[in-house]
């Protein structure tokens, strides 16, 4: 992989990187050097040769020079990070490009390298003594980059040659590397611009990362402002008298913050590491007027002493135990320090919250209210908007750099200033006032100056006040994206209560939905045939995507449960055959059409990929046909579509009657694929229409190019198919067996096994006495037959209003 580079001359050069070393094979080192396989590059990853032997090794008669004895250690870890939950990998595949080594034997082969990162322990005098080794072999104008969390740079480098210097930078990816987009490049004093402008680059482009330019000051970013915030619920927590749980519930989703809120992700992260970094920041932040925030409350001291480090050991501000064949979590009690039963968090707050599903709308309620759990979240508001403004310009010289940090290193929807910007200034300023906190000066002179927002939309793009300039700029990188927030005002040019059509240019329109977890009803296909109609009559193509959390959760269920239970046959038939049609127009209109899923897309969203001329998906991308799991099956013509492709699998005449099996159980289990690469692998993604998008922010950009692609090629649609080989009773009797195997050996429950074997009767095309043709229309109506069917059965019922209570199956 290749980006051009600025020299010193005015030719420009290329920077390549065909091979990448990491350096340390830890929890971080592993998953760095997966994520860059996982992008396509070999990666040499090397650790420590081991200084003793197990007794296991003894036992054999090895020595320390037997090879599996020389690179054992770096093999555990390996293999350790291999068995994370989340997994690291997008597919299993991707462990192939990485090789393992020790620094005692392989740090020669650095010299192929043409990237080298360390990611070896924070210490300084570990790291300083492996650079100088790495400098023996190490290629001049090779980069040589630290994964440090905080060690300065100018420390890091001491003694070091010329070019290691002027190659040197810090590059801190966030853990886990997969999942947090986020990669914080520090330059050092003597690091060539050229270097930093290629990081920069390279880490949005080829790693799929939200790079953000750091100072070098402690903590960088990210962790210098989300640990304040961490750090700040810490010390309020006993002043407002609430639980773990309580502040877990009122700092998560509802604020726009991951699931895993507060005290969750501190035991994700381990309480000794937010400790490391609180004393840190403590110690080498003597002039930051919060310091004392960063001082560890006392009940964390006494955690700490306790060894409760959070999910490395079992215990942390929860504990999961094991209960009567299953499992409970408990909270802890900060006060005895004991572990108790969770209690429910309640509150008309929450009630009001959860029914609003605009961010900027929730926190503006927050704001205005007086409800005890409001006050908390306001102080950590306040505390935070101060914090962040008086942060500028030590750690960022801009605004935008804070909040891009923040929510791609903590997953927030929105960063400080931006959540200052949703409630007002004005309220944001108020607030600090009643918790007697003090905003940088900056602020009140934007004020003064005029600006009422710190960021602005502009002819379709971004701006951000800069406290520097005294006025907006652009906040850079845009032309690599397309963002609809941005185009919302001017390029929207039709809209219903579910969906709203954008011009892109370019003869490119994109549809998005809108409506709660971008589920489709009837509303959301209404929109997708007026776009279609539109397009046709005059443009070239269509992307059907969106900017949201998910692509969508599929159907309406609540929808289909009120029709089913009410027996509404006739209305419910209309309703899926509209599906259906919708469906079948995305593969048989006149222009090309792209479907761009990205994180959950499921059911009949899974549905709409399956039949796009072209899908360019998001590598986190987690799709499926999950329909069995409400007691139903796809109905949107996927279960169709995938008879279909059981059928392309038959070669000169033989059945493939293991592909329909493969088949009937990712459908049955309501299989969901972990990334765009394992759905292709899954068969859910076809590989020659499927293109795959590290960089979530680049999937639309990355769509209506492909868009372009097929409408310059000279699109052509596909005609509907009439000859569908499909096996009838030959494939029926294949798995009728093993699915009565399974019920009875208590892998599935009596309506699983009822379920499978309506699934297994639409994709082997009905009763038919053997092989025999049958078009797409026909395997459409026996889809369609099969589910109204199953709607009418009391057992489907109950899955479906379970789901829809406790967003969990029911196995019946």
């Amino acid at each position: 992989m290749e980006l051009a580079t600025k020299s010193s001359t005015a030719v420009a050069v290329r920077r390549r990187i065909k091979k990448v070393a990491v350096l340390g094979a830890g929890v971080m080192g592993s998953q760095i050097a997966l994520h860059f396989a996982g992008a396509g590059f070999p990666v040499l990853l090397m650790d420590i040769a081991p200084k003793e032997l197990t007794p296991e090794e003894a036992a054999k008669g090895l020595s320390l020079d037997s090879p599996q004895v020389r690179n054992r250690i770096v093999t555990d870890l390996f293999q350790r990070a291999l068995k994370l939950s989340p997994s690291p990998v997008f597919d299993s595949s991707v462990t192939e490009r990485v090789s393992l080594g020790n620094f005692t034997d392989d740090l020669p082969k650095i010299a192929e390298a043409d990237w080298i990162i360390e990611v070896v322990v924070e210490d300084l005098k570990i790291k300083r003594t492996l650079y100088e080794e790495v400098e023996k072999y190490r290629r001049p104008g090779t980069l040589i980059t630290s994964n440090t969390s905080g060690i300065p740079m100018r420390f890091l480098t001491e003694g070091r040659s010329e070019d290691f210097r002027r190659h040197f930078a810090g590059t801190h990816f966030f853990n886990p590397p997969r999942y947090l987009p986020l990669l914080e490049i520090i330059p050092g004093a003597e690091t060539d611009p050229e270097v930093i402008e290629f990081l920069m680059d390279f880490g949005q482009v080829y790693l799929g990362k939200q790079t953000v330019l750091c100072k070098d000051t402690p903590a960088f970013i990210a962790n210098r402002v989300g640990v304040f915030a961490i750090m700040h619920l810490l010390h309020a927590i006993r002043r407002y008298g609430l639980s773990v749980e309580e502040i877990d519930k009122l700092t998560g989703p509802v604020v726009g913050h991951p699931k895993s809120a507060t005290f969750r992700t501190a035991d994700v992260v381990g309480l000794d590491t937010l400790a490391k970094v609180a004393k840190g920041l403590y110690e080498n932040c003597p002039h930051d007027e919060a310091r004392d925030t960063f001082r560890l409350p006392d009940f964390l001291e006494k955690m700490l002493d306790r060894g409760f480090l959070g999910e490395k050991t079992g215990k942390g501000f929860y504990q999961k135990l094991r209960v009567n064949g299953g499992s409970e979590i408990q909270s802890l009690n900060l006060e005895t320090l004991e572990y108790q039963p969770q209690k429910k968090v309640r509150s008309a707050l929450l009630e009001q919250l959860k029914n609003e599903e605009n961010l900027h709308k929730r926190l503006r309620l927050i704001a205005k209210s007086e409800e005890p759990y409001a006050q908390l979240l306001k102080e950590n508001m306040a505390a935070l908007f101060a914090y962040v403004s008086n942060r500028i310009p030590e750690i960022a010289d801009e605004i935008y750099a804070i909040d891009e940090a923040v929510r791609a290193g903590f997953g927030w929807q929105l960063g400080p200033f931006e959540k200052w910007d949703a409630i007002g200034i004005e309220e944001g300023l108020s607030a600090m006032q009643r918790y007697g906190l003090q905003p940088a000066s900056w602020v009140q002179r934007m004020l003064e100056r005029g600006f009422t927002r710190f960021y602005e939309v502009r002819g379709g793009r971004r701006y951000a006040y800069s406290p520097q300039q005294e006025d907006y700029v652009e906040v850079p990188g845009q032309e690599r994206f397309i963002l609809l927030d941005t185009l919302r005002q001017e390029r929207v040019i039709w809209r219903n209560s579910g969906a709203s059509l954008f011009d892109l240019g370019e003869g490119v329109l994109c549809l998005e939905f809108h409506t709660k977890m971008n589920t489709i009803g009837g509303e959301v296909l209404d929109a997708i045939n007026k776009a279609i109609d539109i397009a046709e009559r005059s443009y070239d193509g269509l992307i059907i995507g969106n900017q949201g959390e998910n692509f969508s959760a599929g159907a309406n269920l609540a929808m289909i449960f009120m029709m089913a239970a009410e027996q509404e046959w006739d209305e419910l038939d209309f309703a899926v055959r509209a599906f259906q049609r919708t469906v079948m127009r995305l593969r048989h209109s006149s222009i090309p059409v792209v479907v761009a899923p990205h994180g959950l897309t499921l059911g009949g969203g899974c549905e709409m990929a399956l039949h796009a001329d072209g899908v360019q998906a998001a590598a986190e991308t987690y799709i499926g046909l999950v329909e069995v799991g409400v007691g139903l099956i796809p109905a949107g013509a996927g279960t169709k579509e995938m008879a279909a492709r059981i059928a392309e699998r038959y070669i000169d005449g033989d059945v493939e009657i293991n592909y329909f099996r493969d088949i009937l159980t990712i459908i049955a289990t309501a299989k969901v694929a972990t990334s765009g690469y394992e759905a292709i692998r899954m068969g859910l993604l076809r590989p020659h229409q499927t293109r795959i998008t590290l960089n979530k922010q680049k999937l639309l950009r990355d769509a209506k190019a492909y868009v372009r692609l097929l409408a310059e090629q000279g699109y052509v649609p596909p005609q509907p198919r009439t000859q569908i080989r499909v096996l009838g009773r030959t494939a029926l009797g294949g798995v009728e067996a093993s699915i009565y195997q399974m019920w009875q050996a208590g892998y599935i429950t009596e309506y699983d096994r009822h379920i499978t074997l309506k699934l297994a009767y639409v994709l082997a095309g009905g009763d038919l006495t053997g092989t025999q043709y049958v078009s797409e229309q026909y395997l459409l109506d026996l889809e369609r037959e099969t589910f109204l069917s199953l709607c009418g059965e009391r057992r489907t019922l109950e899955r479906i209003q379970h789901m829809l209570q406790t967003g969990k199956p029911l196995r019946n």
